[in-house]
């Protein structure tokens, strides 16, 4: 490791990923249990001879090499982890001259402990897991396993919601340009072309899967095979201790979708905003987003219960979730991951969800339009999307503001017009508008003459 960059993690501090120990009387136990925690999680990096407020104490010059063979010698022995890694700490000489012992731990693919005991890594903090629901996470996070294939032989056509086919059928061909294969099969051959219906390759099982029976199955049905799946719809802008308004959906995803959608549409402003020359409606773009998220990407296994909230300013959806790493998801280190690929593949279809990653994308465009900042992605076992809400912002109305000194003319929030526009446009205007803004003033102009008829 070069100095530079050692400064640097020195001066940011511990994280999820950074590890510092003192180290004064050798190496004792929590340095081990560091070690377990952070293969077991996403890797990362410990630093012996360092205190927790990035203080560089340094380790004995001549002790260094020993402990170095001792760390070795204790991760090698099956007694006491299991299984056995192999690391290679560096020792490194700090521009002081002080000696600190530096080893870089890899995630793995495996889940590890160390003495009999899982240690997970929560924050800057090493955990002791101890509940079955936790490690049974650990293993499917490890193992890539989407849980979304687990067949169910004993579900049976009668445990799912048939009515929804027709609709299902007119929602993909409207979504294809007006053909779409699905319209002309039977509902068996829908089923199994949406893979929802398949064979476990392993155990040679045939049925239904998860992803079927939450995308098309009963309530009964879902209960049976999730008892702890839900998703708690929340408005809190008066009493933030409990809520205004509140809904809590357990059915299938398809009507899931439909009932959020109608939460968010009862709840949020639908402000005034044009693309080019058409109205969109930046509430509905915001909302599908979210929800479509929320409801292709949760870990269904999970007892966490899903949530969707909306307070004053902001609004959020939380659900567990088959983590790749703990970090801040932006445009530029979005790397699109499917959790749950035949749920995914199916919204795209029927037109609720777009590309992988698009959705991103979206959000941090319109969340912009919407309330003049941006969103954020929270990748973990619990991730989150939060957008920010300002009901006093308007773009469309700063726009306005910022181009016209002298009109007469003004906009309410929700995009009527109040007086006049003066014309020509060009004695307004203080200096050039863009061909956006262009299009926008036009359409202004024609909506004033029509008001004059």
């Amino acid at each position: 490791m070069d100095l530079k960059t050692l400064d640097s993690i020195l001066t940011i501090g511990e994280t999820i990923a950074v590890e510092f120990k003192r180290c004064g009387n050798g190496i004792e136990n929590d340095v081990y249990e560091s070690v377990c925690s952070f293969l077991n999680r996403f890797g990362g990096d410990l630093f012996l001879g360092v205190l927790d407020d990035g203080t560089v104490i340094g380790v004995p010059q001549k002790a260094a090499s020993d402990m170095v063979k001792n760390f070795i010698k204790v991760i090698s022995n099956p007694t006491l982890f299991s299984p056995t890694i192999s690391l290679s700490p560096e020792i490194v000489k700090t521009v002081e001259g002080k000696t600190i012992i530096h080893i870089h731990v890899p995630p793995s693919a495996e889940v590890h402990s160390y003495k009999r005991v899982i240690y997970d890594r929560v924050d800057d903090a090493d955990v002791k897991v101890t509940a079955t629901a936790q490690i049974a996470q650990m293993y499917i996070r490890k193992q890539n396993i989407f849980t979304e294939k687990k067949i169910y032989p004993y579900v049976t056509m009668d445990d799912l919601r048939l009515d929804l086919l027709p609709r299902i059928r007119q929602m993909a061909v409207n979504n294809s340009a007006g053909v779409h294969p699905w319209f002309e099969m039977s509902d068996e051959e829908l089923l199994m072309s949406a893979g929802l219906y398949g064979t476990d390759r392993v155990t040679g099982e045939k049925g239904f899967n998860l992803a079927g029976i939450m995308l098309l199955g009963k309530d009964s049905t879902i209960l049976d095979v999730c008892p702890a799946y839900l998703t708690d719809a929340l408005l809190r802008k008066v009493n933030v201790d409990r809520y205004d308004d509140r809904e809590v959906i357990q059915t299938n995803l398809i009507e899931s979708y439909d009932q959020l959608m109608e939460f968010a549409r009862k709840h949020l402003l639908d402000k005034f905003f044009l693309e080019d020359i058409n109205r969109v409606s930046l509430r509905n773009i915001l909302a599908r987003e979210m929800i479509s998220n929320t409801l292709m990407h949760r870990e269904y296994t999970s007892s966490y219960m899903a949530k969707f909230v909306i307070e004053n300013d902001q609004m959020y959806v939380e659900n567990a979730n088959r983590a790749t790493g703990d970090w801040f998801i932006t445009p530029d280190n979005l790397e699109p991951n499917p959790k749950n690929p035949i749920i995914a593949k199916f919204f795209r279809t029927i037109g609720l969800a777009d590309n992988l990653g698009s959705g991103t994308r979206k959000l941090f465009k319109y969340s912009k339009y919407y309330s003049g900042k941006d969103p954020e992605f929270k990748e973990g076992d619990i991730f989150r999307i939060s957008v920010p809400l300002d009901d006093s912002y308007s773009f469309d109305y700063s726009l306005e503001n910022s181009k016209i000194k002298g009109s007469d003319a003004s906009i309410i929030n929700n995009g009527s017009l109040n007086g006049s526009i003066n014309e020509p446009l060009n004695e307004t205007i203080n200096e050039p508008l863009t061909d956006d803004e262009k299009k926008l003033w036009n359409l202004y102009s024609i909506i004033q003459k029509r008001q004059k008829k």
